[in-house]
């Protein structure tokens, strides 16, 4: 079958103790038969602790901890993710006392808060946008503001929001700017109460070009965003109709091929289903919207 090695960190990939060339967010792809079951190390640069696994079938059917498997229907892609540091010495970055809580971030192979109040302790993994982060109390928890990324924190220790984007406003409610980072440069003002989200506008930066056209209409589908102005007259009487079309998918993928996108699905934990969609356009407008058959 066709294997395709994607890495979240530019790393080195050994198969069978060969070194095959680097990876990172652009696949390296090579015919593996699971049976062979082959040993597999992607050594990531940076200071990041190595991964392995051998690639047989049971690895294709319950991939570990830091694997994600993403099936296409010509073979599966493997995107290695979530390393931890090589060093996994206890490091202090910062330590502050609020309400009667102590709130420790430290590195320990990865980020995290150790949160110590009246509840227990808890143990809460941040990712690294939280390096340097500020904290502050709230009625419902504690809010972590980080770089361009912040956290609503439970007493308990719970997370009820983490996201990119900038604190707007922090009293009664909590007000910030999300960020989507898609083809359309999409934000959205929201605002929480006690945790809860009780509003939220988008707003898109831009329109797309004709090269991300089939990118931006299921991007927009995805977040609940207006997708009307991308479509024919005709089509945009069915805008409602397109995601029960499309299903329940998680993430869009942009294709080599011109106004394809690849939608996907998860199917249970770290492992998803690729399936590809294609636009028809008509005076530079979607008019139809095709799946590909597998």
């Amino acid at each position: 079958m066709r294997v395709y090695f994607l890495s979240e960190q530019t790393a080195a990939l050994f198969i069978g103790g060969i070194y095959l060339g680097l990876v990172d967010g652009f696949e390296r792809s090579l015919t593996l038969e699971p049976k062979d079951g082959l040993f597999v190390e992607i050594k990531p640069i940076g200071g990041f602790a190595p991964l392995s696994f051998r690639l047989d079938e049971a690895f294709l059917l319950d991939p570990p901890a830091g694997v994600k498997l993403y099936y296409t229907a010509n073979g599966v892609a493997v995107y290695a993710y979530d390393f931890i540091y090589a060093d996994q010495s206890l490091k202090v970055l910062k330590q502050e006392r609020l309400g009667g809580a102590l709130l420790t971030l430290c590195m320990q192979g990865k980020l995290q808060l150790n949160l110590e109040n009246e509840t227990g302790f808890h143990i809460i993994q941040l990712p690294e946008s939280f390096l340097t982060c500020e904290f502050s109390l709230r009625k419902e928890g504690y809010l972590l503001t980080g770089n361009n990324a912040f956290a609503l924190l439970s007493k308990d220790g719970k997370i009820s929001v983490l996201s990119e984007g900038r604190i707007i406003q922090s009293g009664e409610t909590l007000q910030a700017e999300v960020f989507f980072r898609d083809s359309a440069g999409h934000t959205a003002v929201c605002e929480w109460d006690e945790g809860k989200l009780i509003s939220c506008t988008l707003r898109a930066q831009h329109a797309p070009d004709a090269s991300t056209l089939a990118l931006a209409l299921f991007e927009s589908v995805l977040i609940g965003a207006d997708c009307t102005p991308l479509l024919s007259d005709d089509l945009a009487q069915k805008a409602d109709d397109l995601k029960e079309f499309t299903g329940d998918f998680k993430h869009v993928i942009l294709c080599r091929e011109k106004n394809t996108a690849g939608l996907v699905y998860l199917r249970r934990e770290r492992i998803y289903d690729l399936r590809y969609f294609r636009i028809e356009t008509e005076n530079g407008k979607i008019s139809n919207v095709l799946p590909l058959s597998e």
